[in-house]
């Protein structure tokens, strides 16, 4: 009725099978549009219409900015906004995101999910494949099941659908035939890491992750798939800019978390509605999305704006803590909502779906608790069989909150109120990990009761002759800087073993690296980078680490300096 009214609609075409729920909608509308059904390919009212007509007719002159389209949103933040699209802006999106990004042939079969009314599937589903002479499957039905046996049916070769349904998918991958798929578009909602690398590990495609809006009509930062960055949005697409603001539109630098703006040839323009105003500030649309921007272009999203969770004072993400628990084998799907705390305002409450095989317990609500401790932050969680995006019900198990540490200084966190430094000073009581030593005259050290981390030693304590190096970058045979934050890490830890080879030393005679960034947000988002990485240069050594966000570094450009202590044998 919303948009019946809004749009001032006076002529419905409607396949007769939804002539019903068509009736009933007209009924409420302010002025009764008036209703033309069709049946099969040319009965009903319809068919009786264009008995006789011509096939040939002349296209109406229309002007490239003529309003071709009203694109209606979703209405998740108030009543549905109608945004106007002009004739042109049709053929921007073929020719900026589907030419340069998807690129896509006359050869491919589109197929898909999402409804033509959503501008989504208004792209990937009629627009794409006419731009490019493609042919294209609409089906009646398209959850998941349905999707999945279309594709080996019709041999289908390209994918337009959202993450939900690529991972739903993959829990009945063995009963599809999905071989003739050469790319997958992911859309409509958050691409969580987890998702993308199963997806790519059981089909051998690496899912194209995009974010758009209806008010500019179809995506505007993705990344081809040669230039994927796993967890990143991607780049702007060509014709468009990026980039993120503060509160009063000031830009931040790189590695800064803030809100969303985007311009290019298509933008916001809604129909009557004073939320225009809030959409476009200043020439750039505002999404209300928060992202991060690295120091190679990538964007890299954290949260809606309005769903950024404040826990004392910091800020949360909930896609982060979500895609934490989807690399759980217990999780199926989860939703992570702010819940009200007396002490810290609000906590990270989650909402799962199980796998097949698990049941809801306080044992494993524990479980994932630890596991989203060790991933990225503890939260509450509430494992069950159904998904809830709101907290309605008290969550199973305990509160297990751990507050995110602090940017710069080393590494720290917070278990309830009390402060428990990861990296202590090697004294008191200590004893040997149960790895026992690493290597002659060092060995891991590990105080009673504590969790053993992720990724690096609580302590480490040796005997032998020590080695000290400074932050390194640069400072290669070559005397050249690598270009991009995961290169220059590379370069830097290898310039760390060179020095520590020189006196003899091997990597896991390393004690401790304490490695200065110009960005944390940089380095967390690198992560899935990283890692590989690290093992390829120093192996499965762990020593103790620290992390240390600067304003400036003493080299001009680089990103990243390590030092390093070592402990070589006698």
């Amino acid at each position: 009725m919303q948009i019946l009214d809004k749009a001032k609609i006076n002529l419905v075409l409607s396949d007769a099978a939804l002539g019903e729920e068509i009736e009933k909608a007209a009924g409420l509308a302010a002025e009764r549009p008036r209703i033309v059904t069709w049946s099969g390919t040319a009965e009903g009212e319809l068919g009786a219409l264009i008995e006789g007509v011509s096939d040939h007719f002349d296209a109406a002159p229309t002007r490239a900015d003529d309003p071709c389209l009203l694109g209606f949103t979703s209405g998740t933040t108030g009543l549905p906004k109608a945004t106007i699209h002009y004739q042109r802006d049709l053929l921007v999106i073929c020719d900026c995101y589907a030419r340069e990004i998807l690129q896509a042939s006359e050869d491919d079969v589109f197929i898909g999910s999402p409804p033509l009314a959503f501008t989504f599937g208004l792209g990937g589903l009629v627009l794409f494949p006419f731009r490019v002479g493609a042919s294209a499957v609409l089906l009646e039905r398209a959850g998941p099941p349905d999707l999945a046996k279309a594709i080996g049916e019709y041999r289908a070769t390209i994918s337009f659908t959202a993450p939900t349904a690529y991972r739903a998918i993959l829990s009945r991958l063995d009963e599809y035939d999905l071989s003739s798929l050469r790319k997958c578009v992911s859309a409509g909602e958050t691409l969580p890491k987890p998702t993308f690398d199963a997806w790519f590990e059981a089909t051998g495609i690496r899912l194209m992750d995009g974010i758009g809006a209806t008010e500019m009509l179809h995506i505007f930062i993705a990344a081809k798939e040669d230039e994927i960055r796993p967890g990143a949005t991607g780049k702007p697409v060509p014709g468009y800019e990026a980039k993120i603001v503060d509160e009063l539109g000031k830009e931040l630098p790189r590695g800064t978390p803030g809100r969303l703006a985007v311009r290019g040839p298509i933008g916001c323009r809604y129909l009557a509605d004073e939320r225009q105003r809030v959409y476009v500030e200043k020439g750039w649309n505002v999404t209300g999305d928060t992202y991060v921007e690295d120091e190679d272009g990538y964007f890299w999203f954290q949260a809606r704006n309005d769903d950024m969770i404040v826990s004392s004072g910091y800020n949360i993400a909930g896609p982060e803590v979500e895609a934490a628990l989807l690399s759980h084998p217990a999780v199926m799907e989860t939703g992570v909502v702010g819940a009200p705390d007396p002490e810290r305002g609000r906590v990270v409450r989650a909402y799962v779906v199980l796998a097949e095989g698990f049941e809801a317990s306080p044992v494993l609500a524990k479980d994932l608790q630890d596991h989203v401790k060790r991933e990225a932050r503890a939260i509450q969680i509430s494992a069950s069989d159904r998904l809830r995006r709101r907290a309605a019900e008290d969550p199973i198990g305990q509160d297990a909150a751990l507050r995110p540490a602090p940017s710069g200084g080393g590494r720290g966190a917070e278990t309830g109120r009390k402060r428990v430094n990861l990296n202590p000073p090697i004294a008191g009581e200590t004893k040997t990990s149960a790895e026992g030593r690493d290597h002659e005259g060092l060995a891991v050290v590990q105080p009673e009761g504590w969790r053993k981390p992720k990724g690096y030693a609580n302590g480490m304590a040796g005997r032998g002759r020590l080695v000290l190096t400074g932050g390194l970058i640069g400072w290669d045979e070559n005397e050249v800087f690598a270009d991009g934050f995961i290169p220059q890490i590379e370069q830097t830890l290898k310039n760390v073993v060179a020095v520590v080879a020189a006196a003899g030393g091997k990597p896991e005679h390393i004690a401790r690296l304490t490695w200065y960034v110009k960005s944390i947000a940089t380095y967390r988002a690198s992560l899935a980078e990283l890692g590989p990485v690290y093992r390829r240069v120093l192996g499965r050594h762990y020593p103790a680490m620290a992390l240390v966000e600067v304003s400036d570094l003493v080299e001009e450009q680089a990103l990243v300096e390590i030092e390093a202590t070592a402990i070589l044998p006698d």
